[in-house]
């Protein structure tokens, strides 16, 4: 069954901060931060949607801007508050505590609490080589193969790069911050996206860090 799933999917590896396609194409996934659009004024707004245009235009590349909504799952949470609650002394508190923890328990058992992540996917396509090796070059290719799959990589990954920073700045020029998810958070991230029923953790401290900003 893993192979058969595993033939309809797409990548083919995750190395240094980067997804690797089957194909050979290479992507590069950030979270984005979101602002309320609505809370703003109309002057604001019209900046905003001016400033996004500009970006938009500003692209020689495509991008994919990706939604992912699931089911906020409370337990940790309320975990973290039953321990708080055994080690407070107060009594007060205890009393206050212990009924915050069942509203919240009854709010999320009467109310689908969705958390949303955006993210924005950024491809790179290598060009295609068309050049026919040569004697020399079949030669040496058992020996040197490895190494030459290793620094083709570091070229694309630097180009790939450079287009993550370019977006990075022009979101940021409308106040939305994007940082680039890494090896493992990228595992985390297809994991949950093939796996609906896996709980919904991963990638809260990178949103919680982008917050602090």
């Amino acid at each position: 069954m893993p192979d058969l799933i595993q033939k309809h999917i797409d990548i083919k590896d995750i190395k240094d901060d980067v997804v690797i396609l089957k194909s050979g194409e290479l992507r590069a996934i950030l979270m984005a931060s979101s602002l309320n659009f609505a809370l703003k004024s109309t002057e604001e707004q019209d900046a905003i949607c001016f400033r996004y245009q500009e970006f938009l235009n500003s692209l020689d590349f495509p991008v994919q801007i990706m939604v992912s909504s699931r089911k906020f799952i409370i337990d940790p949470y309320i975990e973290m508050l039953k321990k708080k609650l055994e080690e407070q002394s107060n009594e007060l508190l205890r009393i206050q505590t212990t009924e915050y923890i069942e509203f919240v328990k009854q709010l999320t058992e009467t109310t689908n609490i969705m958390t949303e992540s955006f993210y924005v996917v950024i491809p790179l396509t290598p060009p295609i080589l068309t050049k026919k090796p040569t004697w020399i070059d079949k030669i040496f290719r058992k020996n040197k193969k490895t190494e030459i799959k290793k620094e083709r990589f570091e070229q694309l990954k630097t180009q790939l790069w450079q287009r993550v920073e370019f977006v990075q700045n022009g979101l940021q020029n409308f106040g939305i911050r994007a940082v680039p998810l890494n090896t493992q958070e990228l595992i985390e991230l297809f994991y949950k996206l093939y796996n609906p029923s896996a709980k919904e953790e991963p990638e809260l401290e990178k949103a919680k860090q982008m917050r602090m900003q």
